[in-house]
């Protein structure tokens, strides 16, 4: 699980919130953001994730798929498969062909790609770092820093749509100088789903080995 978080988490202004107070205009901005979404029954997202290590000379981009239906969510990038009924976890390993049953990782669910949406509410500071524009479609920049300076991850930028308030992308900027940038592609609202989408079902893996860790 961690393993897939650390691949799926360039520097402009660069805001100092670890001395900062809530700024209200994030806030309100932040607050808006998460209403659209939370609004939704569930929705589905193409996004493509760009890992970038100046030092290293690293420059990967992958594409994947997320379902999200309330902390239910069911994640597909980089060969593997990530499903959470919202109590369990199963991740598939395509090159192995096995799945590894787990019981729900708080840390790591923390920064798990469903709650971009809502991280901000505990454990975050914010601020305004402006906007930018591209493609004639104006975004306002939000800055995030993690009030645990433990956390490997020391800055997130959000950017978000100003005239419908939809996520557009977002960076994570890691104490080891990796920085990651997603980028949504495609999103559907509401979208049909299937009764077996956030559950592992065997019958579709064949020969697929369990390991359960629970």
């Amino acid at each position: 699980m961690k393993r897939l978080f650390s691949l799926l988490l360039i520097v402009f202004t660069f805001v100092n919130l670890a001395s900062a107070q809530q700024d209200p205009k994030a806030g309100k901005i932040l607050d808006q953001m998460s209403q659209k979404y939370r609004a939704m029954k569930a929705f589905k997202v193409t996004f493509a994730q760009t890992l970038e290590n100046p030092s290293a000379k690293v420059k990967e981009t992958v594409e994947g798929n997320i379902l999200v239906s309330g902390p239910k969510y069911r994640l597909s990038v980089s060969g593997q498969e990530i499903i959470n009924d919202g109590k369990l976890m199963y991740t598939y390993m395509k090159d192995v062909n096995e799945v590894t049953i787990t019981e729900n990782d708080a840390e790591a669910e923390a920064m798990a790609p469903s709650k971009i949406f809502d991280m901000y509410k505990k454990g975050y500071k914010y601020a305004y770092a402006g906007t930018e524009t591209e493609g004639g479609v104006k975004y306002d920049v939000i800055e995030l820093a993690p009030e645990d300076r433990n956390n490997p991850v020391f800055k997130v930028r959000l950017y978000i749509n100003q005239k419908d308030k939809s996520l557009k992308s977002w960076k994570m900027f890691r104490n080891n100088g990796s920085r990651y940038t997603y980028t949504i592609k495609n999103f559907s609202a509401n979208p049909t789903l299937a009764s077996d989408a956030f559950s592992f079902n065997k019958a579709k893996y064949k020969g697929v080995q369990v390991v359960d860790l629970r």
